[in-house]
């Protein structure tokens, strides 16, 4: 089996579905990663004054992360962060399509379509569009992820809301979906904070009560094809 795993920016990876990637590499599925955005420079007044070490520092902080939970390969581009609403859609939409024809995965997980974050937003329409399922798509099944501080932040006031009616058990994965996200150092905060560990944690296990489990991450369906 071959999973793609879309996310706007390094570490929405780790907060979506960190948990379930691991798992899936541990369990022999190919796992690939794609981050389309830098993830840095909307913290500047001007893109043009960001700090190039920076940037490099958390692109090498998103190989590690990939190594950690057992991908396969990670593809990393540099969509302006915070900014994909500047970009034309096809352009963005061209290089999930590339990566689609050229990785042939069965499953893919992207950002949801109700988040604050507008590149999650624009990340999850090319997404869709990207893996229409049109004859000799290879993608059968489409899954929307929620992001820490972002997903919740909407406070359900656009569409579509968070809806999850997939969960996946992550009880033998979640500490290290904890132990990558603090890789991140820039993006790491500290409780109560959502992205801080013991949010993290508190989130994995309420979704796993809803379903009779110690530990889950909570995906809406999009589409599947059996």
């Amino acid at each position: 089996m071959s999973t793609l795993i879309i996310a706007a920016h390094p570490d929405d990876e780790v907060l979506g579905c960190g948990g379930t990637a691991a798992r899936l590499a541990r369990e022999g599925d190919a796992v690939f990663l794609a981050i389309l955005g830098e993830g840095v420079t909307s913290r500047y007044a001007q893109r043009e004054q960001a700090d190039a070490k920076a940037i490099a520092e958390l692109h090498g902080r998103s190989q590690h992360v990939a190594k950690l939970l057992g991908a396969k390969d990670l593809f990393m581009f540099s969509l302006p962060d915070n900014r994909f609403d500047t970009l034309p859609m096809l352009e963005v939409v061209k290089l999930i399509e590339e990566l689609v024809e050229r990785l042939k995965p069965e499953t893919v997980y992207t950002q949801h379509g109700g988040d604050l974050n507008v590149d999650h937003v624009v990340t999850f329409r090319a997404t869709l569009t990207a893996t229409r399922p049109v004859l000799g798509c290879p993608v059968k099944a489409v899954y929307a992820y929620e992001v820490a501080s972002s997903s919740e932040w909407a406070f359900q006031q656009f569409s579509p809301t968070f809806q999850p009616s997939m969960f996946v058990d992550i009880s033998q994965t979640l500490e290290l979906k904890i132990r990558a996200m603090q890789t991140y150092e820039s993006e790491a905060r500290a409780f109560p904070h959502p992205r801080s560990p013991e949010a993290l944690r508190a989130a994995a296990h309420r979704w796993g009560t809803v379903v009779g489990l110690p530990a889950a991450e909570a995906f809406h369906l999009i589409r599947k094809i059996r």
